[in-house]
């Protein structure tokens, strides 16, 4: 209770509250107030709901909040009669009833909000069948009903949309972006088209390259259809050998397996299974029952201070103490049937406790197997999702880390002439440079010589026309060159294809028959690990039973045995010790008693009837003193009337 009421306090102190409570405050305030308060949280979740209830009758108050708490789907605890107690408590603003509701709205206030906006617009209004037999009613009944069904594919959308990490600025941004790209592009295809215009046959050329383009993309589909047809056909023959490798084993199992065998492991299933049902969950259904009681005890009572934990520190003292005077009182006694029956308690405690922990530890180990394996599952699956590889093993690891090695080699090297490169390009880039400097020192020099001579611009011309010439020299020597390079490309790229895919389908056959090979060996040894852990498992059962069962027949044997002794003994002492004399001796004793209470039970049926009659006498005489009592008092009060004398046994009134 006092967590619920801290994080009630904590939620109600932050926004859009903020209501400055503390423990003692929230506390101690009145019904009225806890009353507003909960009112002030629903009309957070619902707007309609913003209502001073100072200014508003209890019962529409309370009716208002339980239509509220039945739309969000609130749930009190308890059956029928403790739904009208919760109906009490909600209109007198009762704490154990008004705590929870709190705690339950504060825990998930963005979801209620959500729900009592859906609510306004999903609450269907229920129409009397009679009304519908109107036309003009009918059909706007079915306009409010289509009406619904969209707002409610409307609302599915929006969340998706919200939820699907989109945003409008984002989208915006990317828009923009794509059409900046787009004008880009139409900017760069218009230069290529007058570029290809200068070029004769272009029509022609630009009709092979779009050829071109379109059987590249067809061959690119092609390919990935037919890695995606290797790649079913891989999985296929994987699957098929699995399953024959189960059906293998399975056979190999029922050949070898015998009725003998197969109905002891039944058995010892069976005997686990029993034991985990009679037994272990029984017990922990209990433990875990007593212990919800105690919590809900503990729960259901109120806050409590320092004085009360002082109170109960000081009871369980005393209850200390006084179980440590029975066992020093038990001890003094010192009963020796009791110590054997004691130290046999003892024995079965023990061997209980080591049955309930080997249990457990067998369960954890069958789920931690199961775990394991359905993580080993999941981790092939995903490895193989990810590249299409098996999981790398002895001899192979050690052979992708050598070469992984090796790599990191020649990566190192070629590290080394990287760097080697980068400082002599540094060197190169300060001769560029110091360069670049010399040529504008000469450049404007030669400018001052040129305007002293009176003829300024004449090196800039010069330049210009070398450049002019040297450009149109390599268009020329270009377009001569476009068609030879356009057909050698074709002709090089397809004879490229072809080996490529020569060499990319023997690898495929290479790598599909060792990850056939690899498969197969792991199903296998899979397998044999399987049988190897089952067999364990067996053992280990087969082992514990047997030493359980023995134990049991060893006390059975040592119980038997000084029975035996004490009951053929010629010693009236040892005699009496013995098991049979003591129960003859119980027998007896009960037999008195019982004897005994049938005579105390036949004296009291025969003095029922006048011990009855008595009772109603004294009853009668209870009753006329009462009367007489009654008389007295009124006579006391009628003063004013006159006075009553009491001589000699007789009553006068006096006037």
């Amino acid at each position: 209770m006092s967590d619920q009421i801290k994080f009630i306090v904590d939620n109600l102190n932050k926004e859009p509250f903020r209501k400055n409570y503390n423990l003692i405050t929230f506390d101690s305030l009145e019904p009225m107030q806890l009353l507003q308060v909960l009112n002030d949280v629903l009309a957070e979740i619902d707007p309609k709901q913003v209502v001073d209830i100072r200014e508003e009758m209890p019962e529409q108050t309370a009716k208002r909040m339980l239509s509220l708490l039945g739309i969000l789907k609130y749930r009190p605890p308890g059956n029928a009669t403790d739904m009208s107690t919760f109906r009490q408590g909600l209109v007198i603003g009762s704490k154990p009833v008004i705590y929870p509701v709190l705690h339950w709205l504060l825990q998930r206030t963005n979801e209620l909000k959500k729900r009592a906006y859906l609510a306004r617009f999903l609450i269907k209004l229920e129409v009397p069948s009679e009304f519908l037999q109107d036309e003009t009613v009918a059909d706007t009944n079915k306009q409010y009903e289509e009406l619904m069904e969209a707002f409610k594919t409307l609302h599915k959308e929006c969340e998706q949309l919200k939820t699907s990490g989109f945003s409008t600025a984002e989208i915006r941004r990317d828009i923009s972006a794509m059409e900046e790209e787009k004008d880009q592009l139409v900017k760069r295809v218009e230069r290529l088209k007058k570029r290809v215009e200068t070029v004769q046959n272009h029509q022609r050329m630009l009709k092979i390259a779009r050829q071109l383009r379109v059987e590249k993309e067809r061959e690119e589909f092609l390919a990935q259809q037919k890695q995606e047809q290797k790649n079913q056909l891989f999985h296929a023959v994987q699957r098929l050998q699995r399953v024959q490798n189960q059906l293998k084993s399975m056979r190999h199992a029922a050949a070898d397996a015998k009725p003998e065998s197969l109905m002891k492991r039944l058995e010892e299933e069976i005997k686990f299974n029993s034991y985990m049902v009679t037994e272990k969950f029984p017990k922990e259904l209990e433990n875990k029952k007593k212990e919800l009681h105690f919590l809900q005890k503990v729960v259901s009572e109120p806050a409590m201070g320092h004085s009360d934990l002082l109170e109960l520190e000081s009871k369980i003292n005393e209850i200390n103490a006084q179980i440590n005077q029975l066992i020093e009182k038990k001890m003094m006694r010192n009963e020796p049937i009791e110590g054997k029956l004691s130290l046999y308690r003892q024995q079965a405690s023990i061997i209980s406790r080591k049955k309930e922990a080997k249990a457990e530890e067998l369960q954890e180990a069958k789920e931690k197997l199961a775990s394991l394996e359905r993580e080993v599952s999941v981790k092939t699956t995903q490895t193989r999702e990810f590249d299409g590889t098996e999981v790398l093993k002895g001899d192979e690891f050690k052979r992708y880390v050598s070469k992984l090695r090796s790599k990191s080699t020649v990566f190192k090297k070629k590290h080394q002439i990287i760097a080697e490169f980068k400082a002599e390009f540094g060197l190169l880039q300060r001769t560029e440079e110091l360069l670049k400097q010399r040529h504008e020192n000469i450049q404007h020099q030669l400018q001052t010589i040129e305007e002293k001579k009176g003829i300024s611009g004449y090196s800039y011309t010069q330049e210009e026309l070398e450049r002019v010439s040297a450009l149109k020299s390599e268009v020329d020597e270009m377009k001569g060159r476009t068609l030879d390079d356009m057909s050698e490309m074709v002709i090089t790229h397809f004879l490229v294809f072809f080996e490529l895919t020569q060499e990319c389908d023997e690898k495929k056959a290479q790598y599909d028959s060792c990850a056939a090979g690899l498969e197969s060996n792991r199903s296998k040894l899979e397998q044999e690990v399987r049988g190897l852990r089952e067999e364990c498992l067996q053992e280990e059962s087969k082992y514990h039973y047997t030493n359980c069962m023995i134990k049991n027949l060893e006390v059975q044997l040592r119980r038997a045995t000084d029975e035996m002794k004490a009951y053929v003994s010629s010693d009236q002492q040892e005699k009496r010790k013995a098991i049979r004399e003591q129960y003859t001796k119980n027998i007896a004793e009960q037999e008195n008693l019982g004897k005994k209470l049938r005579e105390k039970q036949k004296a009291i049926r025969e003095s029922h009837g006048p011990n009855m009659k008595q009772a109603k006498m004294w009853r009668d005489f209870e009753q006329l003193m009462e009367c007489k009592k009654q008389c007295f008092l009124k006579q006391q009060s009628q003063t004013s009337i006159g006075q009553v004398i009491q001589e000699g046994g007789e009553d006068r009134l006096i006037l």
